[in-house]
């Protein structure tokens, strides 16, 4: 074994009120050096602690708000995400949400996926995840 210098890393954990609490034992967001990783986000009002109801369309505006809550936590914003994860339990709604995705990230859009899933927590339509870097 060879000896060398360990570099550490600086880990912070991101928490706002603005952003819904964690409703399990996960984090809003997670800094490591300049990175930010962000949780998914559902459509939950950070006020009431409720699922939103309305359109795709608005799940979708409260989905992106969360995580503009927790990105500025960090001192960032959406032109900070490098990557996101999108995931609908519709894929047929992928228009709609892109729409709504579109007017968060209009300049230099970050690298993304989206798929379909059986199921999200609190019968969301949309999860979003994303990491960001300063």
């Amino acid at each position: 074994m060879s000896s060398s210098s360990s570099t550490r890393t600086s880990r912070t954990t991101v928490k706002t009120p603005l952003a819904p609490a964690a409703i399990g034992p996960y984090s809003q967001g997670i800094l490591v050096d300049n990175t930010l990783y962000v949780s998914g986000q559902i459509a939950i009002d950070p006020e009431t602690g409720s699922m939103i109801s309305g359109s795709v369309e608005e799940e979708t505006e409260r989905v992106l708000e969360n995580l503009g809550a927790v990105l500025h936590a960090a001192s960032m914003d959406f032109e900070n995400v490098v990557r996101c994860e999108v995931f609908l339990t519709d894929v047929n709604d992928y228009a709609q949400v892109n729409e709504v995705y579109a007017r968060y990230f209009n300049e230099t859009p970050p690298a993304r996926q989206a798929v379909q899933v059986a199921a999200l927590p609190r019968n969301a339509r949309v999860e979003v995840s994303c990491i960001a870097v300063r």
